[in-house]
């Protein structure tokens, strides 16, 4: 059986543009011909999605799946890791909980790890005909060098060459790239086969001397300088320049609440390409306004963030804005805010016990140790009625729902269980649902938006619907074609094959 090749991108930060590299680079491969498979052994992010398997994964590696051309599968992603505080994540190992474990636990723990990441890489790898790896962070972070498993410690065990993205953006772009390749040891350094500068605004050849002189200094070719990218493809985590978004300009405004350990809020990318509808986040009360609709998105940690509502006020004014008619929609754990109680009698979220809600939706929450992740078909109801939603859920806790249903299932769960026929909750303009990705489809987008339009009297024609998916090909398209203008091309297929890089 033959092994594919391979090649990986490591950053000298988090935030450098990894992700949209080695999406880039999927499709780009494949548009060669070439079958490519993203892989990324360890991704702390709280965007998350369920596989057809009901396994979950990281976000990042499901968009390079697509831009790959392949259907998101949980060896491209075998460890995520998901923060629940400052100091502690949940640990999901090939889409299945292994256990909440503090910083220092994991860091002792994650060598024991390294045959399920290779038995998933190896067999990605006899599947296949390219591995686009992603790094973690930066491998200059010399106080994890022992025993990595994300940067080049794994690039050793795959035998993986290396490019080296620096962010020009965020300034200092060369201390960044000397600095990094300087710290590495000498093996790691032979291992760097080419340099890239990315998110550069403006005529590239101002930084020709300072390419050469890094490329002496280092050792290292610069493979190319990437544009800073108009693209708009779904974020990995907390960095997303999306959520620092506090205004928008089209004629419907929906506002997001941006809670601390907000997750999967790829939830509404789809939102934000329809023409009538601007998406912005919010964290604070002042800055709420008068939305046309309120957002409480996911959260890994639904009663910290629920009592941090509470404490700076937005919980207040989300709940004034509800009695005046203003619509709200709950997603996930942003759902379990909006009933009357969520009790947690087995400690799984805090020690907090039992906790108000919003008392907006006629349901209550019992948070229980097992996790719910499965695949939904259904088609929802009220307002939005006979729009197809495919989505996933991903939650601890059961809700009990004493009103009307926010959709019904089509044809039970993917998982087979034949409970839970109904989803979520609707009472007047509040709506609460489990279901991510519930936007995705289209059609649900589009019964939103002409209704919200409807409600501000503006035309319908405004709220002509967009499809999500032919919109991310467009970008994975541009994303391909940009790369190959910046990059030498040759260089990349000569260190793809093992012949270049060297000076």
């Amino acid at each position: 059986m033959s092994r594919a090749k391979c090649i990986m991108v490591q950053g000298t930060m988090s935030g450098a543009g990894k992700s949209l590299l080695c999406a880039g680079l999927c499709r780009l491969f494949r548009q060669e011909g070439l079958r490519a498979a993203p892989f990324k052994s360890q991704n702390m992010a709280l965007n998350s999605y369920v596989t057809a398997e009901g396994l979950e994964m990281g976000r990042a590696q499901v968009m390079q799946a697509q831009a790959a051309g392949l259907e998101a599968d949980v060896r491209m992603n075998p460890i995520l890791l998901k923060p629940s505080s400052d100091t502690g994540s949940q640990v999901i190992v090939l889409g299945e909980v292994r256990g909440q474990m503090t910083a220092a636990e994991y860091f002792r723990y994650k060598k024991q790890l390294i045959p399920e990441i290779l038995a998933a890489y190896e067999s990605l790898a006899a599947e296949n005909d390219l591995i686009v790896i992603e790094g973690a962070g930066s491998p200059a972070e010399i106080n994890l060098r022992a025993d990595d498993i994300v940067n080049m410690g794994l690039a050793e065990l795959v035998d993986a060459p290396v490019l080296l993205a620096g962010d020009i953006d965020r300034g200092g772009v060369f201390a960044q790239l000397y600095g990094t390749v300087a710290l590495l040891r000498p093996e790691e350094r032979a291992r760097v086969k080419g340099l890239i500068i990315n998110k550069f605004r403006g005529d590239p050849e101002i930084l020709r001397p300072g390419l050469a002189q890094l490329e002496k200094l280092t050792g290292v070719p610069v493979l190319g300088v990437v544009p800073y990218l108009p693209v708009d493809l779904d974020d990995e985590d907390s960095l997303a320049p999306r959520l620092g978004r506090e205004e928008t300009h089209r004629p419907i405004d929906i506002a997001v609440i941006r809670l601390p350990r907000i997750s999967n809020f790829t939830d509404f990318s789809p939102l934000e390409v329809h023409p009538a509808l601007g998406v912005r986040y919010v964290d604070r009360a002042g800055g709420l306004g008068a939305p046309d609709l309120v957002v409480l998105p996911g959260t890994k940690s639904t009663m910290a963030d629920l009592l941090w509502l509470r404490e700076n006020g937005l919980e207040a004014a989300i709940r004034k804005l509800a009695a005046a008619g203003t619509p709200v929609l709950g997603v996930c754990g942003g759902y379990q805010m909006l009933g009357e109680l969520l009790e947690d009698p087995e400690g799984v979220e805090s020690a907090q016990g039992s906790l108000r809600g919003m008392e907006l939706l006629p349901c209550r929450t019992v948070f229980a140790g097992k996790k719910t992740r499965t695949r939904i078909r259904a088609r929802a109801e009220g307002p939005f009625a006979g729009a197809r939603l495919e989505g996933y859920e991903i939650h601890m806790g059961v809700t009990e729902v004493r009103g009307a249903p926010f959709c019904r299932l089509e044809d039970g769960r993917e998982d087979g269980r034949e409970d839970g026929r109904e989803d979520g909750c609707r009472s007047g303009n509040v709506f609460g649902t489990y279901l991510h990705g519930l936007f995705d489809s289209g059609e649900l987008t589009e019964k939103l938006a002409a209704w919200l339009c409807a409600r501000k009297n503006i035309p319908t024609e405004a709220a002509v619907p967009v499809s999500h998916r032919a919109y991310q090909e467009r970008q994975y398209d541009l994303l391909a074609a940009e790369l190959r203008k910046a990059l030498d091309m040759e260089a990349l297929w000569q260190i793809v094959d093992g012949k270049g890089g060297d000076r």
